[in-house]
């Protein structure tokens, strides 16, 4: 038992992008032979003998980049990482120790995965494929031609996550929508939110009912929370520029009986339908854009993370490397730091703005890629 423990406990210093991981790499030259006596000992229980994690969520140490196996080590043993098993492993340790079992699973052989082993995804993609069932009242690329019927096309993705969540749970009670959404999972509507994020949002003309210019002073209070002249920069609040006049006006009046939300039951509740006409005018005429832009690839995704995770000849950086690593633990990594319950300012900032879609995503292409 104390073996797994300590074997799974050194699995939480992977993936690390620490803001002084450079300046903890000290000497990197060990002893293989001694380090597989630990290996053995200490590791193997959850990591291996030959450095492949023996189950989903375990990290594969083998030929894993010894700077970042080593500091990783030490930062444990200084106490500037919290892990209280692997603390006290390390504390354990003598500094030849741990260049030992270092330099022991950076000598291994890359662990070797067939690409077949991990299905890689895209979400922008996979959420293209879903949104054809959606084309029927949104149109094609989410800019609705139906009035009554909200355009999709470049809103925020939180937003249309929280939405569709809402039409899913029978919290907004739309029967089609609810049926449509009932056999869809969490990373189904983060695939489908994310696409529609993307698109372009079509130009609209002034419509028949309201007046744009004697709506937009009405607006005035609309802007804090929706932005100015209805593009939304906070990716939970919606984007009201080109949507629908139709269905502004009907989903303003709603607030008035059915919706909750006390900041707009209060706003709308003083105001007349002329104005929710006028303002549904105003908005609709309004420019927007897309509110994010999607990689369309999974390489692409990873290309950011590459510049610091692939860079082989730089012996300044201690980072892991990912290409090959298990799939699961890479997931649990990466919510981890963008969640904030692993310190890393780099890491937290890089991850924060990816959804669960975006992670199980990168992760799986990284865990389909050759190990180096």
């Amino acid at each position: 038992m104390k073996n797994f423990v300590l074997g799974i406990a050194l699995s939480v210093m992977l993936i690390g992008c620490t803001d002084k991981g450079t300046s903890t790499a000290k000497s990197a030259a060990g002893d293989v032979g001694a380090g597989k006596v630990i290996a053995e000992r200490d590791c193997k229980a959850c990591h291996g003998l030959d450095g492949r994690g023996v189950a989903p969520g375990i990290p594969h140490l083998a030929a894993q980049r010894v700077r970042f196996l080593l500091a990783s080590l030490y930062e444990y043993k200084d106490g500037r990482r919290t892990h209280a098993a692997l603390k006290g492993m390390a504390e354990n340790m003598s500094d030849a120790d741990l260049r030992n079992v270092a330099a022991y699973y950076a000598s291994q052989l890359p662990v070797a995965i067939a690409s077949s082993d991990v299905k890689q995804s895209s979400p922008y993609e996979q959420g293209k494929a879903l949104a054809a069932e959606c084309a029927k009242c949104h149109g094609a690329d989410g800019n609705s031609k139906i009035p009554g019927t909200p355009s999709l096309a470049g809103q925020q993705p939180h937003y249309l996550v929280a939405a569709i969540r809402e039409y899913h749970s029978g919290e907004r009670k739309v029967a089609v929508m609810k049926s449509m959404l009932q056999s869809s999972d969490v990373i189904a509507i983060e695939n489908l939110a994310l696409y529609f994020s993307a698109q372009i949002p079509a130009q609209r003309i002034a419509p028949a009912r309201g007046d744009p210019a004697a709506g937009e002073p009405a607006t005035a209070m609309c802007g804090g929370c929706h932005g100015p002249r209805g593009v939304s920069n906070d990716a939970s609040t919606p984007s009201l520029a080109g949507q629908d006049p139709v269905y502004l006006i009907n989903a303003a009046k709603a607030y008035r009986t059915t919706r909750q939300n006390w900041a707009m039951q209060r706003y709308v509740a003083a105001l007349s339908d002329k104005d929710l006409e006028n303002i549904a005018a105003f908005y609709a005429v309004q420019k927007s854009s897309p509110a994010s832009q999607m990689p369309g690839t999974n390489q692409d995704l990873a290309e950011k993370c590459n510049r610091c995770h692939d860079a082989e000849d730089n012996p300044a950086i201690v980072m892991p490397k990912l290409r090959g690593q298990d799939k699961d633990y890479l997931i649990m990594a990466l919510r981890a730091y963008r969640d904030g319950k692993r310190e890393s300012s780099m890491m937290h900032n890089m991850s924060y703005p990816y959804n669960n879609a975006i992670i199980e995503s990168l992760a799986s292409w990284y865990a389909s890629q050759p190990a180096k």
